[in-house]
């Protein structure tokens, strides 16, 4: 059969790119060498897929262009995406800060999307490992394990090297690299911090987790932090991982909502108190502890908080308000839910998502340097970048 377009990828950019492309009369086909669709979706969510996030708007995506997924999102949005899960009656829920979960399960989101695809008559070719993809003549060629396909368009949308027990792998940098697309050098993103042996006082705190403000650069965010028997976890630090850069410090806010006279005032409310029991009152036991202690050490607070010289506290609600940690490193693609980095933005239209030197090559999702914050963005992005490229393609078949 003659194909408009081949789509490499079966995640949630290349299944809605197909589904856009078929429903608008394009013939597509989807290959992929995982043997079922939706990997990343199902996991997602803790399997309950955190399909997108109301607050989508491209402030909140980190590329080299910042401006470039503006045009996208812009013309497949939030509610959009929320529509077509209504229409499928399936039952959603906003979590916190935006972010819509199903009540049920993922499986209804890939459910949701194949059907669309077949709606669109999108034809798939799953388990087929690809070994050579070429372009002469106007056509892609796509040879795999399962056979040889051609079309006048090819879409990457294999994403990139987070997670690889699902699958993923550096394919996509591979074909951009192949097809006179730069490369904005992969990174893991929404990852764990791991800190070095100088930091065993933290290691004891596995488990513990209190809601913080994070900072790396000039980015911060309020969420909760959590300790781990390697370093740094919860949604706070994973947004902030993002950002961060090897080498850097990240700072912790300890007691956001506390203004910095909190310790002074303490002092005056509660003399006979020691500084573990006020920062008890705030923190959980085994945190304030640890805090406690390293602050005796470092700024010489021991006995009840009517000893303690002003000037001291007040060191001490610094140290609190902006802790610094420096990470050695993350966990890496393993632990990291997304890629940050990826195909080069200053290659590519924001438009359609088509390569600028090469006509019928297309990019799309977690493949282009685009990454979202946590929290649905990043699914909204491979629905909008998907949406995008698929509406291009069905008018270049159509023009």
């Amino acid at each position: 059969m003659q194909h408009d377009a081949i789509i490499l990828g079966a995640g949630g950019a290349g299944l809605f790119c197909a589904l856009t492309a078929g429903q608008m009369g394009a013939r597509v086909l989807v290959i992929d060498h995982n043997q079922e669709p939706g990997k990343k979706i199902l996991i997602s969510g803790g399997g309950r897929c955190n399909f997108t996030n109301i607050g989508a708007v491209p402030d909140r995506y980190l590329s080299e262009n910042k401006h470039f997924a503006r045009s996208a999102l812009s013309r497949y949005t939030p509610a959009d995406f929320v529509d077509l899960v209504r229409r499928y009656n399936i039952a959603f829920h906003e979590k916190t800060l935006g972010q819509l979960f199903c009540d049920g399960s993922a499986k209804q989101i890939v459910a949701m999307l194949m059907d669309e695809c077949a709606a669109g008559r999108v034809d798939f070719a799953f388990g087929a490992a690809i070994s050579d993809v070429s372009h002469a003549d106007g056509r892609f060629t796509v040879t795999t394990s399962a056979g040889i396909y051609s079309a006048p368009n090819l879409v990457i949308a294999t994403g990139g090297p987070a997670i690889p027990k699902l699958g993923a792998t550096g394919f996509a940098y591979q074909l951009g690299k192949q097809f006179g697309l730069k490369i904005i050098p992969p990174r893991p993103a929404l990852v764990p911090f791991t800190l070095p042996q100088t930091e065993n006082l933290f290691r004891e705190l596995a488990g513990v987790a209190a809601e913080v403000v994070a900072k790396a650069g000039k980015s911060a965010f309020r969420e909760a932090a959590l300790f781990t028997h390697k370093g740094l976890s919860g949604p706070a630090m994973l947004q902030v991982s993002s950002y961060w850069r090897h080498g850097e410090a990240i700072a912790v806010d300890f007691l956001p909502d506390a203004p910095a006279d909190w310790l002074i005032s303490a002092k005056r409310l509660r003399p006979k108190a020691g500084l573990k029991s006020v920062l008890g009152s705030a923190l959980p036991e085994r945190l304030a502890t640890a805090l406690a202690d390293t602050l005796a050490q470092g700024l010489g607070i021991s006995g009840d908080m009517a000893s303690q010289k002003d000037a001291a506290l007040t060191a001490a609600m610094q140290r609190l308000k902006g802790w610094a940690f420096r990470p050695d490193g993350t966990e890496g693609f393993a632990k990291a839910e997304v890629t940050a980095g990826g195909i080069d933005t200053a290659g590519l239209s924001s438009r359609s998502m088509a390569a600028n030197h090469i006509e019928g090559l297309f990019a799309i999702g977690e493949a282009v340097d685009v990454t979202g914050w946590l929290g649905g963005y990043n699914f909204q992005w491979a629905w909008a970048s998907g949406h995008a490229a698929g509406t291009a393609i069905a008018e270049r078949v159509h023009s």
